[in-house]
């Protein structure tokens, strides 16, 4: 798997330097992987913006601006969330595009309606608009870490287009 997110980190700078666009990332649940994933390969920093792993509720009140109102309705672990990270991180940043994710990687922290695995992912393009995807991912906590960075990194590439 981590030779899968070299490959998409490569994939997500070359693109991004071809467009002339810098990526902010938001990472909940997987804990600055993806942006450590990035800026293991030399030339990065002309892309990533900035990495933030906000990881308690009032981090993401007062780093990215998620209302508490939106936590105690939905949750930290949820598609709101996940959406209101992405929205904040790009209006405080010089970024064009922003990925933001929120999950439960376990072993602990689950309820019967927010599994280990639950992973919300986010991008959000300045101008554009915002897409939230929902997944459940098997395995560890490293295996869901690691799962969640690469679909993230994936959902970066399809949100680009062609």
């Amino acid at each position: 798997m981590e030779a899968e997110l070299e490959e998409q980190s490569r994939r997500v700078l070359e693109r991004c330097r071809r467009e002339g666009l810098r990526v902010a990332l938001v990472e909940a649940c997987a804990g600055g992987l993806i942006s450590a994933s990035l800026t293991a390969i030399p030339g990065s920093s002309s892309v990533v913006d900035v990495g933030l792993v906000p990881y308690s509720n009032e981090s993401k009140q007062e780093l990215l601006g998620v209302p508490q109102a939106l936590l105690e309705a939905h949750g930290a672990v949820s598609a709101e969330v996940a959406g209101a990270m992405a929205q904040g991180v790009l209006a405080r940043s010089r970024a064009e595009v922003a990925l933001a994710e929120t999950g439960i990687a376990g072993p602990g922290g689950a309820t019967p309606s927010k599994p280990v695995g639950l992973v919300f992912l986010a991008v959000a393009r300045r101008g554009g608009e915002l897409t939230v995807e929902r997944h459940v991912f098997p395995g560890d906590r490293r295996a869901v870490r690691l799962a969640a960075a690469s679909r993230g990194l994936a959902l970066i590439l399809e949100r680009l287009g062609p």
